[in-house]
C-alpha cells in the first residue's frame, strides 16, 4: 500500500447546490458533486476518487428527492494519486 500524503476532513454543503436541480435528480447529482468537490480540493482526477458506500447510503437515506443539507467526509490521499473517502460519524 502506498503512503499517506494528505488526510483532511471536509464539510460538503449540498443544500444550495441541489436546489437548482429537479427533485428527482438531486441524489444522483449530489453523489457526482461530492466526487467533483473532492477532485478540486484534493487535486486528484475524478476517476481516482474511491467513495465509500456509507456516503452513498447517507445521501440516498431519505430517498432520491431529499438529500441531506451537508455531509462530513474524511478524505485520504495516497502518494499513488488514489483518494479514499469515508463518512465521518
Amino acid at each position: 500500500m502506498a503512503g499517506i500524503v494528505v488526510e483532511r476532513v471536509y464539510t460538503i454543503g449540498l443544500r444550495q447546490k441541489m436546489k437548482r436541480y429537479p427533485r428527482w435528480l438531486r441524489a444522483k447529482k449530489a453523489v457526482r458533486y461530492v466526487r467533483n468537490f473532492l477532485s478540486r480540493h484534493m487535486k486528484a482526477e475524478p476517476e481516482n476518487i474511491k467513495i465509500d458506500a456509507s456516503i452513498n447510503e447517507k445521501i440516498w437515506e431519505r430517498g432520491g428527492k431529499k438529500v441531506p443539507a451537508r455531509i462530513r467526509v474524511r478524505a485520504v490521499k495516497f502518494d499513488d494519486g488514489i483518494v479514499e473517502v469515508e463518512l465521518v460519524k
